[in-house]
Parts: C-alpha cells; structure tokens; sequence
C-alpha cells in the first residue's frame, strides 16, 4: 500500500509504502467500541462526594421529645429526610479504571489509522520546518493542505517552534508517533504524519 509523500505547498515529492500491518487491517467494530468504552472510563475522575447523616455536622440532640408533642418521631436534624441532612446512598470517590490488553490496545489502533487510509483521511508531509515557530507558519501549510477541520499532526520529533505554532490553532491537536492512540486518531476528522513517523510507527507496532 503507497501514499503520495507531499510538501508543505501540497505538491507531490515521492511516495511513502505503509505497513500492511498497520495500515490494512479488516474492519472489526467490536474492538472498537470496547476500546472507546474503557478510554473514556478510564477518563471518569471518580471524585463525586457527597456527606452521610454522620459526617454532616450538627445534629447532635433530639430535635424534639420522642412523644406529646404530636409531630413525627425525629432522632436527628442531620437525617436525610430534613433540609440539610446528610445524603443516603449518594456518591463517595471511585476509581473507575478498567483494564485492556496491550495487544489489543495496538490492534484498536491499528483498526483506527486502516479506517482513516481507506477514507483517504491521511496526509504524509515529507519534512515540515518552521523558520520562525509562528501561528501563521502552521495555518499556512493547513490551508495549503485543504485542512479545515479538526486535523491530527503526528510528529515525531520534540520541536518548542512546533508546540508553539500550533498551539494557538482551535481545529489542530498534535501527538508524538510512539505515544499515539486510537482515540486521538478516531476523533480527528484528518491525521498528517511525517514520513519519518510512519517508520516510527512500523517499528513499534508491524511486528505484532
């Protein structure tokens, strides 16, 4: 499998050969949706908190005499059923992770760049070099590329001019080649790689 290797004025300057491997999964939606569900579980901060009868403050004396007085039979103030009493069955902090494969964690990412391929959703820039590490620089080379929407640059390198260039543009997220993951690839609505990111990628992952 080729794809066209473009600069950064969208002209065509070689071709790049993806992985089969990588890039030529078969669909396998199960996988998928399982991976989507325990990112974003995973993502749950499981902080919510709320205070029993016991742990609000307060409360401490019979709000009234067990009987003669005609009203209902109250033992505490800070019972759930008054204003201001402790919560029953409420929240209390949770740790929500759930755990997935690391074979299955390639193999969701795998599944994510062939869906992107096979909509022609990739674009592999030959090398990318801002002079000046400028906002104006990144939107540049986006609108040579077409690129509009939300778009996901893959870089390869550790570059300040890059993060600062591209920090400033709302629709383009960037992520380092050996740190990427299906969620970021399934929520973009185009990915531009390196061709050096692309070796990146066979190294870590055409093997398995």
């Amino acid at each position: 499998m080729k794809l066209d290797v473009l600069d950064i004025t969208n002209k065509k300057v070689g071709q790049v050969e993806l992985p089969e491997s990588i890039f030529g999964i078969e669909p396998n939606d199960d996988v998928l949706l399982q991976y989507i569900r325990v990112y974003s579980t995973n993502h749950r901060q499981g902080n919510a908190s709320t205070k029993t009868r016991a742990e609000v403050s307060g409360g401490g004396v019979k709000p009234r005499p067990q009987k003669g007085s005609g009203k209902s039979r109250q033992g505490s103030i800070r019972s759930p059923i008054w204003v201001h009493g402790g919560v029953a069955h409420g929240p209390k902090p949770k740790d929500w992770e759930l755990k997935m494969p690391k074979k299955m964690l390639a193999l969701a990412l795998k599944l994510a760049l062939s869906a992107k391929v096979k909509d022609n959703k990739i674009v592999v820039l030959d090398d990318v070099i801002l002079k000046e590490g400028k906002t104006k620089e990144m939107a540049s080379i986006l609108s040579n590329l077409g690129l509009d929407k939300k778009t996901l640059f893959v870089w390869n390198k550790a570059d300040a001019g890059f993060k600062r260039a591209s920090a400033n543009i709302p629709h383009l997220t960037t992520a380092f080649s050996g740190n990427l993951n299906a969620y970021d690839v399934l929520s973009s609505d185009n990915i531009i790689f390196l061709k050096d990111g692309i070796k990146v990628l066979e190294e870590k992952y055409a093997v398995r």
